[in-house]
């Protein structure tokens, strides 16, 4: 249990670590952009950039962001439980939600495929669209791992 532990948390800081390059890449783009405009330069394209860039950044920092509890939980319902049922419904609640990224991930990297077939691109850049497609439905599927440790960790005890 504990190597698929390491290994999915090594997954989880890989596609955090492209989110956060991406993440400071949009704010040099930006900052870059508005400096520009003040000479009348501005950067073509920062509209399509920024927004491949934050579908990526917000999407690839989803698995460590969940690894590391870090997503807002409110927990006046469960409080009363004891810690079985807590532990019942937290492991019900991932189940349901492991379904849900998986159909998302799934839908994405199809429509990927689709975007792909049709050579869709940005208007401006023509930037392709199906990476951000594929990438995000990969990180997806590391969710649905995060959650799938989330539940051997319940299952044993270590969770916090």
């Amino acid at each position: 249990m504990e190597g698929v532990l390491k290994i999915v948390l090594r997954l989880s800081k890989s596609v955090n670590v492209i989110a956060e390059v991406t993440l400071t890449f949009m704010m040099f783009l930006t900052v870059a952009d508005v400096i520009l405009r003040s000479f009348k330069r501005p950067i073509v394209g920062t509209y399509e950039l920024v927004a491949f860039s934050g579908a990526v950044a917000i999407g690839f920092s989803v698995p460590l962001t969940s690894w590391m509890r870090g997503h807002v939980s409110v927990d006046l319902f469960t409080s009363r439980f004891s810690q079985r049922a807590k532990d019942i419904f937290d492991i019900g609640t991932r189940c349901l939600v492991i379904a849900l990224f998986i159909l998302v991930g799934w839908r994405l990297i199809k429509y990927g495929m689709d975007l792909h077939r049709v050579k869709e691109v940005s208007m401006t850049l023509q930037m392709p669209f199906y990476p951000v497609a594929y990438g995000l439905g990969i990180s997806f599927f590391i969710q649905c791992l995060v959650l799938f440790c989330d539940i051997l960790k319940i299952s044993g005890g270590k969770y916090e």
